[in-house]
């Protein structure tokens, strides 16, 4: 058979915008996987400095960390990562109320009905212990304990990891597989007047630097995406009040607890997270409630051990991007939208757009209706997300004005139909774009005190003495599990030591 010649196509040219975990989160994902079909210029400024206060992540970046071909024990030593169980509540439903929003499922379900259904039944009858009690994730985050390995349980687990550290990890990762990276400040854009497509960017030296795709990361801005093609932005404020955030680290104190600590106060919340380190910390808060004078003063007075840094203020609208993807422009990260870090879901959004992204590169061009696609999945996913941020305020039952007007607000249909569902009737689901499973939006209305007026019928077909032997038997099979566990900081140090041998749970 006569071969025939084929022309090598030319790589296509993906300029990205900006640094930070974004930028080089988009770097590695590209040079990792397509790095034979595109060559990857990022444009980054040491003069302008990244957000990078987000140092919790949810259990999807094992995934992502597994497509960039991550060793999880350098990755842990480089960024002085802890690992993550879950979120704790504490002061949310009422000042003195606390939760756990673990990453694990909770009780055993069946194909007709969740597990809640079961224990409300239970707990109707006086048989059921609290809702936590069920969930080997949850228990084992109270317990301050942990493992990975063969021989141990199977945990659903994310990390705290350093943001700035995480950023020059990925860097190092890139700069050896051939990226280029250009110090510089984007000045402006040059534009195609066919198509309206970015050709190039220009730097504040004069240079040009041409491109086939731009991803945007230069934050909240949004300098391409915004500034440049004029995509607007959908205000959530009315939502969403929290418009402000301080943040400041400190040396720690006490062994790292594998969870995030979110405190409620009279104007919005402070996180703590622990890494290996140090701690993070930080208040949320609106300026309608709480000057920034007063929310610094509450925040160092709260904070435990020795300020590090001097609190650094972020000003923010929550909202999104009307559009993620117009003409030949991703945004990324803060430059398509933002919904507070309250349940971590900011690299979670990074991540999962890249991968869309992947799925989707324009290699010969771009489709309109692979745009519109990637746009409507994109609003999807971004809007579940704000519905269950929005969820932990609307459901509280705290008496400060702050809170009374979350609790009073008007709230999105979608977030109103699925309380009316849960409190009607203990039903709770997953859409194919939701991030948050049943078992998040289960242990969050339950802990923000949404009580269902019924539940599935099928709990009351199993007899009493069954159904309480069943979860007792469940409970104390997870207290096992847990008293067998090693104490996490115990882990995390023999985990993350250079020398350490093969771990055995």
């Amino acid at each position: 058979m006569k071969g025939y010649a084929m022309d090598t196509p030319p790589k296509t040219r993906v300029i990205i915008a900006g640094g930070g975990t974004a930028g080089w989160l988009a770097a590695a994902l590209l040079t990792r996987q397509l790095g034979a079909l595109v060559d990857v210029t990022l444009i980054e400024s040491d003069e302008i400095g990244t957000v990078g206060v987000g140092e919790a992540t949810i259990p999807t970046v094992q995934a992502f960390h597994a497509l960039l071909g991550l060793d999880e024990r350098a990755f842990m030593a480089a960024t002085g990562a802890t690992f993550k169980l879950g979120i704790a509540f504490e002061g949310w439903a009422r000042p003195d109320d606390r939760y756990v929003h673990s990453f694990g499922d909770v009780g055993r379900s069946t194909w007709m009905g969740d597990f809640q259904h079961f224990w409300l039944e239970a707990r109707a009858n006086g048989l059921a212990g609290d809702f936590g009690d069920y969930c080997l994730e949850l228990q084992a985050a109270e317990a301050r304990r942990f493992t990975i390995g063969q021989q141990g349980p199977q945990l659903n687990y994310a990390y705290h990891f350093d943001a700035g550290r995480y950023a020059r990890f990925l860097r190092e990762r890139c700069e050896t597989a051939g990226l280029t990276r250009i110090e510089g400040r984007i000045a402006g854009i040059d534009r195609s007047a066919e198509t309206g497509h970015i050709d190039a960017v220009i730097l504040a030296n004069g240079s040009r630097v041409a491109g086939d795709l731009f991803l945007d990361c230069s934050g909240f801005r949004g300098l391409l995406i915004g500034d440049a093609l004029g995509v607007g932005y959908e205000d959530w404020s009315h939502w969403l009040p929290a418009n402000r955030a301080l943040a400041v680290q400190t040396t720690s104190v006490e062994p790292a607890r594998p969870y995030t600590r979110a405190i409620a106060h009279d104007a919005g919340w402070q996180w703590r997270i622990p890494l290996q380190h140090r701690v993070g910390n930080g208040i949320v808060y609106s300026s309608e409630y709480l000057s920034d004078d007063a929310a610094r003063d509450r925040l160092l007075a709260s904070v435990q051990g020795q300020p590090l840094t001097d609190p650094r203020l972020l000003r923010f609208t929550t909202g999104r991007r009307l559009r993620a993807w117009e003409g030949n422009c991703i945004a990324l990260s803060l430059a398509g939208g933002f919904v507070e870090p309250l349940e971590s879901t900011s690299i979670h959004l990074v991540m999962t757009a890249l991968t869309r992204l992947l799925r989707a590169f324009p290699f010969d061009g771009i489709s309109p209706a692979v745009v519109a696609q990637f746009n409507a999945q994109t609003r999807r996913e971004i809007e579940g997300v704000r519905d269950f941020i929005i969820l932990h305020y609307h459901l509280n039952q705290r008496s400060e004005p702050f809170w009374k007007a979350c609790a009073a607000m008007p709230i999105p249909d979608t977030l109103a139909e699925r309380i009316a569902l849960f409190a009607d009737a203990a039903q709770a689901y997953q859409s194919p774009d939701d991030l948050f499973r049943v078992s998040s939006w289960t242990q969050v209305m339950l802990g923000q005190r949404l009580e269902p007026r019924d539940w599935h019928r099928l709990a009351r077909m199993m007899p009493p003495e069954r159904l309480g032997s069943s979860l007792a038997e469940l409970k104390a099979g997870i207290a096992q599990q847990v008293d067998r566990l090693p104490a996490h900081q115990a882990f995390v140090d023999r985990y993350c030591a250079q020398d350490a041998p093969g771990v055995a749970a």
